[in-house]
């Protein structure tokens, strides 16, 4: 298969600016991707032509925006291959996270347990410390190999008796490693425990399909995936979903209310309180749809040919170090530059026109884990260029000489 970026890349405005007399390099998608004309188009057409708060006037704006609310809903079942049921739209993945984890945590007692990673973000991290903070429940952490990879054996041997939920991340935002979901969560269902994903990198890169995730929750967020920020989606398996309690309460995510008893809508306003992210959730749903006409094999392909572009070159400098060498990992390539802190990298590189992250990463326990206090991450996306990885070496190269 081949895939052309150059036709892509005219799909995005912003690709086209310049860095002072530089050209843009932009390889922070993994923090935030940019938008398509399509995404952007979606969303100003809503507000000049049919904006109205949505299920709640019988007006023709009103039924125009709650269809199309509605339809962004079922657009991204289809994307996840979930009914629309089972679909809450939330304010981001780190919301979605809070809410799994408020809800379950309602259940939990002191010493239960929750087993997460080396390599989780902090939004699968703090969520947990409230329930050890206010419940007493434990925290356990699996344990990753050298290259980056999760140690399966290890985890599994973690797994107890008081094990309640199991909480990963699909794809590392920091090393890349796309961790073996499914054979996790079938060992956490034979223990009786919740499997919960972070799936904000890998929905990004590959095709997800959350039945044969085998998960319980999957959270994902929507500028990651092309569309605006403010929006996320949290998946549930609809039975764990009726089970878990409101999240907030207010108006929409009610049955009735009197003055001295309550009840519940069924998700997923259940969790759905107040008015919603309208224009961002109708965003979102334009670029999954957008998206889902794309050819995204020859995307993953092309993606993967670009890290091993730069990760080959990377090699090649005196100094630098890959964080993450596991096989089949995803497109993000971060590294040190041994005697340069990260952000002043980071500056320098700015100055080439090349943008990528650095720091922590949201992830100090695994900065800490792999020795060091930050990190430089250069991420890819269906419209980077091998002619962009090339710059991005290049300054790299640059760059490399202030510190020698």
């Amino acid at each position: 298969m081949t895939f052309d970026p150059q036709s892509i890349r005219a799909e995005f405005a912003i690709l086209s600016r310049r860095i002072g007399d530089r050209p843009l390099v932009y390889l922070d998608s993994a923090a935030s991707a940019q938008k398509p004309e399509i995404v952007i188009q979606a969303m100003t057409d809503l507000m000049r032509h049919s904006y109205a708060n949505v299920h709640r006037g019988l007006h023709t704006l009103a039924n125009e925006t709650t269809e199309l609310y509605e339809n962004a809903r079922e657009s991204i079942a289809r994307f996840i291959g979930a009914a629309s049921a089972e679909v809450v739209f939330t304010r981001g993945a780190t919301e979605a996270l809070n809410l799994v984890a408020a809800g379950l945590g309602a259940g939990m007692s002191e010493g239960d347990e929750i087993l997460l990673t080396e390599m989780e973000h902090h939004a699968n991290i703090v969520p947990w410390h409230f329930l050890r903070e206010r419940k007493g429940v434990v925290l356990r952490f699996a344990p990753i190999h050298e290259d980056g990879a999760l140690d399966l054996e290890a985890l599994e041997r973690m797994i107890s008796p008081r094990t309640r939920v199991v909480s990963l991340v699909h794809m590392s935002n920091v090393l890349g490693t796309v961790n073996p979901v499914a054979k996790v969560a079938a060992l956490a269902r034979a223990a009786g425990a919740v499997t919960v994903v972070d799936a904000c990198q890998s929905v990004v890169h590959a095709p997800l399909d959350v039945a044969a995730l085998g998960a319980d929750f999957v959270a994902f967020s929507g500028h990651k995936l092309y569309g605006p920020t403010g929006i996320g989606v949290l998946w549930g398996r609809s039975e764990r979903l009726s089970a878990l309690p409101p999240w907030q309460g207010g108006g929409e995510m009610i049955d009735r209310v009197d003055f001295d008893h309550i009840t519940y809508a069924d998700p997923p306003l259940r969790f759905e309180a107040g008015t919603p992210a309208i224009i961002e959730a109708i965003g979102l749903g334009a670029a999954v749809k957008w998206l889902e006409g794309l050819d995204r094999p020859a995307i993953a392909a092309h993606e993967h040919a670009l890290y091993e572009a730069a990760a080959a070159g990377l090699s090649g400098i005196n100094g630098a170090r890959i964080l993450g060498t596991t096989r089949d990992k995803g497109a993000i390539l971060s590294f040190t530059l041994e005697g340069a802190h990260a952000h002043d990298v980071a500056q320098l590189l700015d100055r080439y026109g090349v943008a990528v992250r650095a720091g922590a990463h949201c992830a100090e326990p695994l900065m800490r884990r792999l020795g060091v206090s930050s990190s430089l991450r250069a991420s890819f996306a269906l419209y980077n260029t091998r002619q962009e990885v090339d710059a991005f070496l290049d300054a790299l190269d640059r760059t490399r000489t202030f510190f020698t």
